[in-house]
């Protein structure tokens, strides 16, 4: 299990925290995890404001490739994987390899790219419907967190069976009270959130032996 940065090449995003803090209410956090269409292309303050394909995952993909050091035939599952652009980035970045998601969201399902029909589930993260060790990597990115404190336990068991470990996960955190309090402002869907040290004090209570970074809002 380390610390290691695996969507260093992803674009950054821009976002006006001041703006979501002052529009945010219950009703816009409710909505939001609803994960339905608001939250996926509807206005910002419900989430994405437009979730739409772009390739910006392609080079994350091929740093994971190299990583779990996959290869044709290998397996790999997204948890969490909404639309499905990772899932069709790995395929493009290793034709051949077995990628498959899952998602809570029926909507994000229905709108998939074309290319991963077929190859998305729908179900959640806490209860995986695959059998041990059937994926030589599994990864879920801004997912986890989405749960509390004992779902979160939950779902990083059933990745690491699912992968015997060899996995990764991404999960809001903060370094500084400073980041914290920029990150409770934008924060809609995360039910369990903590500094670094008690990620991985809840990482080692799961029993979780895989890859782990944090998703900071600055």
């Amino acid at each position: 299990m380390g610390e290691i940065n695996l969507l260093a090449k992803l674009p950054r995003g821009r976002r006006n925290v001041g703006a979501r803090a002052m529009a945010k209410t219950e009703e816009h956090i409710r909505i939001s995890r609803e994960y339905g269409e608001l939250y996926f292309d509807g206005p910002r303050e419900y989430g994405y404001g437009g979730y739409r394909y772009d390739g910006r995952w392609v080079p994350v993909a091929q740093d994971m490739i190299a990583h779990f050091d996959l290869k044709p035939g290998d397996r790999i599952l997204d948890v969490g994987c909404a639309k499905g652009f990772l899932v069709k980035d790995f395929m493009k970045a290793c034709p051949g390899i077995e990628a498959f998601g899952l998602d809570i969201s029926r909507y994000a399902l229905m709108k998939c790219e074309p290319e991963v029909i077929g190859r998305l589930h729908l179900g959640t993260a806490t209860d995986l419907p695959f059998r041990d060790g059937s994926f030589k990597a599994a990864i879920s990115l801004n997912t986890v967190h989405n749960f509390n404190r004992d779902g979160c336990i939950k779902a990083l068991k059933e990745l690491q069976r699912v992968s015997n470990g060899c996995a990764f996960v991404q999960v809001d955190s903060y370094r500084t009270p400073e980041q914290k309090a920029v990150f409770e402002d934008w924060v809609l869907t995360a039910k369990f959130h903590d500094y670094p040290d008690g990620w991985i004090k809840l990482f080692k209570e799961a029993g979780y032996t895989g890859d782990y970074y944090w998703t900071v809002i600055e």
